[in-house]
């Protein structure tokens, strides 16, 4: 029988593994089935299962006795989109933070904006946080004061999150103060939308249990055209942007009464539409 590693990680679920399976390959490249289940006390078929998974999702490779990291992860496309915009991801994802208060539950969904809005909130204690995923999940895991809750299922290989039926239903346990999300588009007739059709079905689970529907889009999503509809306006309580949408959207923003906050250029404070616009 396996014996736990002092000091290893306890007791985690099944998507909290696969992310810290994945924080360990970021810090070695290679690991022996033996030792990971050592490691997660758990048997070394539940790791080869958790290999699988990982490997369809193509951000490691099986070898003989172990796990290895594949050579191109750092380049697959989730990174890229990291990148675009990152500057004005990380100006919203500040201001967004300043929403988060002591002892709230968040449910982040996998876009790249909630990737750094995970990041900013790193030293925030007391914070649940909800997310389908395996990115946002490696950002959160061993902040000290943070518990976290990963939706598992299949992992789809060019977002690393779950979509499936499994996490829809992991989420629906779930009633979060925020319900922050990132969009592909706004659009002043169509409301939010985006481009993967599965990635769009799981975001449009989430807004029956949701309290409060936080939307992050920087500047670029104004006038992006997508094609599948995850939300009306009046849907959505706060969006945050780092520059102000074009008329006719910030018309449909405020008569369906949505708070709309800027995140200023030179500090990354938060603005309000109406107030410093």
């Amino acid at each position: 029988m396996s014996r736990p590693v002092p000091g290893a990680p306890r007791a985690l679920n099944p998507g909290a593994r696969l992310a810290a399976i994945l924080q360990l390959l970021d810090e070695r490249a290679f690991w022996p089935v033996s030792e990971l289940a050592d490691r997660f006390a758990v048997s070394e078929e539940t790791i080869r299962r958790d290999a699988r998974q990982l490997e369809r999702s193509g951000v490691i490779q099986k070898v003989h006795g172990g796990l290895s990291a594949t050579s191109n992860k750092i380049e697959a496309p989730y990174r890229i989109r990291l990148r675009e915009n990152a500057e004005a991801k990380q100006r919203i994802a500040r201001t967004a933070a300043t929403l988060v208060s002591d002892g709230m539950t968040l449910l982040l969904d996998s876009g790249t904006t909630c990737h750094w809005l995970a990041r900013s909130l790193s030293s925030v204690r007391n914070l649940t946080i909800v997310t389908n995923s395996v990115e946002i999940a490696y950002e959160v895991l061993g902040n000290p004061g943070q518990r976290l809750l990963l939706a598992g299922g299949q992992i789809n290989g060019t977002h690393h999150a779950a979509f499936g039926p499994e996490a829809k239903a992991f989420c629906a346990h779930f009633a979060p103060d925020l319900t922050v999300l990132s969009m592909g588009a706004v659009d002043a007739d169509r409301g939010f939308l985006d481009f993967d059709a599965d990635e769009a079905a799981f975001k449009q689970t989430l807004f029956a249990q949701a309290r409060r529907v936080v939307v992050l889009a920087d500047h670029s999503k104004f006038a992006r055209a997508g094609f599948i509809q995850v939300a009306s306006f009046g849907q959505v309580q706060d969006l945050v942007t780092d520059q102000a949408p074009p008329a006719a959207t910030s018309r449909a923003v405020s008569e369906a009464g949505i708070q709309l906050h800027r995140a200023d250029v030179a500090t990354g404070d938060r603005r309000r539409a109406g107030v410093a616009a």
